[in-house]
């Protein structure tokens, strides 16, 4: 199961959950769900976070060697 780093990344980049929200067009819940890990975004919204966030897709993983 892939664990990503969405609370981490918006952290270091001094963003909210609720800026990624509206930037994806996406609910605050949805968001919200995503930073906790309770669910994953599909591949393409996390390569359109990567962009929005201007860092590496990778970043936003855990890799399973880190897990």
């Amino acid at each position: 199961m892939k664990i990503n780093r969405l609370k981490v990344v918006l952290a270091e980049k001094e963003k909210t959950n609720k800026w990624l929200a509206e930037k994806l067009g996406k609910s605050d819940v949805t968001v919200s769900r995503w930073v906790t890990n309770e669910i994953q975004p599909s591949m393409e919204t996390f390569l359109e976070i990567a962009k929005l966030l201007d860092i590496d897709v990778k970043d936003l993983i855990n890799s399973s060697k880190e897990i």
